[in-house]
């Protein structure tokens, strides 16, 4: 399989990279600073070719156009991983500021990543595309409150979902919404109950599973539905 993961040289996303090449699979991974993706460059030294590393930076037009201009394959999977979360952002110190930037890079990174991919996509009968998510983005499930910024942004990503699905469903892409759960890397902390490999392996199988019939659903990294 040939797919592309954004934010790939941390966490999640070098987590995602490491497996899909354990099993044979071709990863176009962008990262914003590659020179500084230590062990993603090294994942690639050793790939024989399988790992491409590009800079990517998803907020920034230039940057998107030049990465998808760079693809010159079918691509079977786009997974967005990129994300941000900034300091606190509860009610009495949220920063308008940081929500902004939150809602650049989770929601139309991805959007913006999607369209310029999407030739590359199309080229592909079945091609996927995954945006992970967070539970924290389900307006169902928010019961706590707090998290302006980041719940704001995830559920921005979450419509932007829903309208890729409805439009692209003609064409036989699939296109899901994905949480991956409180994972220990450095947005989620060390007293996070998921590890990083259980989360990504949880994603891959996921993603390995879904049909044209999931395309607009919202998924945990075990495959159950969530709320909107």
């Amino acid at each position: 399989m040939n797919l592309v993961i954004t934010g790939a040289n941390r966490g999640i996303g070098l987590e995602l990279t490491r497996q899909y090449l354990a099993r044979g699979d071709t990863v176009h991974a962008g990262a914003r600073e590659p020179a500084e993706a230590r062990e993603l460059t090294a994942l690639a030294d050793a790939s024989g070719g399988r790992l491409r590393v590009y800079a990517l930076d998803v907020t920034s037009d230039e940057s998107v156009r030049a990465f998808a201009a760079a693809l010159t394959e079918p691509v079977d999977l786009l997974i967005n991983n990129a994300g941000r979360r900034t300091r606190r952002d509860d009610l009495e110190d949220v920063s308008l500021e940081d929500a902004l930037q939150m809602l650049q890079v989770n929601a139309l990174g991805a959007l913006r990543v999607t369209r310029a991919v999407l030739p590359r996509l199309r080229g592909t009968p079945g091609a996927k595309i995954a945006s992970l998510s967070s539970g924290l983005g389900s307006i169902t499930d928010n019961t706590s409150g707090g998290g302006y910024g980041y719940r704001m942004s995830k559920a921005a990503l979450n419509m932007a979902t829903r309208s890729l699905a409805a439009d692209l469903r003609g064409e036989g892409l699939i296109v899901v919404t994905i949480s991956p759960g409180w994972v220990q890397t450095d947005m989620g902390g060390a007293s996070a109950p998921t590890q990083v490999s259980e989360s990504a392996a949880g994603l891959l199988a996921v993603l390995d599973r879904v049909t044209p019939q999931d395309s607009g659903g919202f998924f945990d990294f075990r495959g159950a539905r969530i709320d909107w």
